[in-house]
């Protein structure tokens, strides 16, 4: 049998204190956690940073890898950092430094990069080892130049090579989010369906469970499935709970795709053992007769500055459609005029249709509504410029031309806010490699006080 202990969904998101010592006191075979995903957007890939504050991820790393060497097993973070852009997981690597000074610990560090040579992967799309996945985009030896962060996904044979190496802490780069959890398992001889099956239910700590947000929840692995139990004092795992977590973002119910092969659920049968523990047998890893990861990039489209303006005069917040486009055309028309260079402006009504856009079919205008310019532009210079030429629209603009001037409020002054450099995903895409380590990088530290 082995014992993953899983903190929280990701690091960074806070956990239940309790139920984490509690684990402990169950003696886990390995801590793991996950470090974050795509799921912010864009931004963190393409400028490899992370969207959590540093002293807060510090402060829950150092409990950690306190709780870490009390246990005496390894602790495992796998997309370091947000993203696992390799900027991303050096950004955890110092902290990690940090702490070790700090506390005068002795430990052996393990450090998976995953992080993609570009010209290399323009030498891999040529040679016929880069694939689309469905409805991915049309990618050019250009694109991937263009990145500023491409990754690979890595699965369990990666973080077992880190593990090989005797490590008490990995910080991997860009993994799938079961990996760090199957890899001990599977390297054991557990039941590799059930250890793919069961790394899918705990990638988000106790979200699989009643109590989504009490973090911490062990899973045990065995010769025939896994066994979920929550950590916290009031979580519960259900038959109901546990197997919906299929269906968490995964397009599909029943398969889940890793590097290697797949997961198929379709024979998995879901048993409360009490009021609390779920056991899970008859899931199937089926193995692929080719290893492929799946890559992740994101390139910069430019530079953004936003302005809010909140508009409550009756007779405007009826007509607001007229008004935003008569204001668009109009400033854009101008700017064209004025500045040299692409730019492109936005009007977002926020409290009518922002969140979904045309698809938001029950929307229901309000006495205030929130009107977001948006100007995007090849330089930031740009973006400033036309930002300044729509705000005195935004505050003064009549709906006709024969009424006087209005006056809406600014929430702020200047009401141009900078967002800086803008970034988009670009790949959604496989490489076939040889080996499992050929797209990875593997380095072991010996930090001593």
């Amino acid at each position: 049998m082995v014992k993953v202990l899983i903190p929280s969904g990701a690091l960074g998101l806070g956990y239940d204190r309790v139920a984490l010592a509690h684990g402990i006191t169950l003696k886990p075979d390995i801590i793991a956690i996950d470090g974050g995903s795509t799921d912010s957007g864009p931004h963190y890939l393409g400028s490899g940073t992370s969207k959590y504050s540093r002293n807060s991820t510090k402060a829950e790393w150092r409990e950690l890898m306190a709780a870490r060497a009390q246990a005496g097993v390894p602790l495992v973070v796998g997309t370091a950092g947000t993203c696992g852009a390799d900027d991303a997981v050096d950004w955890l690597v110092e902290i990690t430094r940090e702490i070790a000074a700090e506390t005068g610990e002795s430990l052996r560090l393990a450090v998976l990069k995953s992080g993609q040579d570009n010209q290399a992967m323009v030498t891999a799309l040529n040679a016929g080892r880069i694939t689309p996945l469905p409805a991915a985009p049309e990618i050019s030896d250009d694109l991937l130049l263009d990145c500023t962060n491409i990754v690979a996904l890595a699965g369990a044979e990666q973080i077992q090579e880190a593990l090989n190496t005797g490590a008490d802490i990995i910080i991997a780069g860009r993994t799938t989010d079961t990996a760090i959890i199957s890899a001990l398992p599977l390297a054991r001889g557990c039941h590799a369906g059930g250890a793919w099956h069961g790394a899918k239910i705990g990638e988000c700590g106790a979200l699989a469970t009643t109590s989504p947000n009490s973090g911490t929840i062990m899973i045990a692995f065995d010769a025939e499935g896994f066994t979920m139990t929550p950590m916290g004092a009031d979580a519960r795992a259900t038959p109901r709970t546990v197997s919906a977590h299929m269906l968490y973002e995964n397009s599909d119910p029943h398969i889940l795709y890793e590097p290697g092969g797949y997961l198929d659920v379709r024979g998995a049968t879901y048993t409360a053992l009490n009021n609390r523990e779920v056991r899970v047998t008859g899931s199937d890893w089926i193995v692929s007769d080719r290893y492929t990861v799946k890559l992740e990039g994101a390139r910069r489209v430019g530079f953004q500055t936003v302005s809010l303006v909140l508009v409550r005069d009756a007779r405007y917040v009826e007509n607001i459609r007229t008004w935003c486009d008569d204001i668009q055309a109009k400033c854009t028309a101008k700017a064209a005029a004025r500045v040299e260079g692409k730019f492109g402006i936005e009007l977002r009504l926020i409290g009518v249709d922002a969140t979904l856009g045309p698809l938001d079919t029950a929307h229901r205008i309000g006495t205030e509504i929130g009107v977001m310019g948006i100007i995007t532009a090849e330089t930031e210079a740009l973006s400033r410029e036309v930002a300044k030429m729509l705000n005195p629209y935004l505050l003064h603009h009549p709906l006709t031309e024969h009424e006087e001037m209005p006056t809406f409020a600014f929430p702020f002054s200047p009401p141009e806010m900078p967002r800086g450099a803008i970034y988009e995903f670009c790949l959604n895409h496989v490489l076939q490699i040889d080996k499992p380590m050929d797209a990875f990088r593997l380095t072991v530290e010996d930090i001593t006080p």
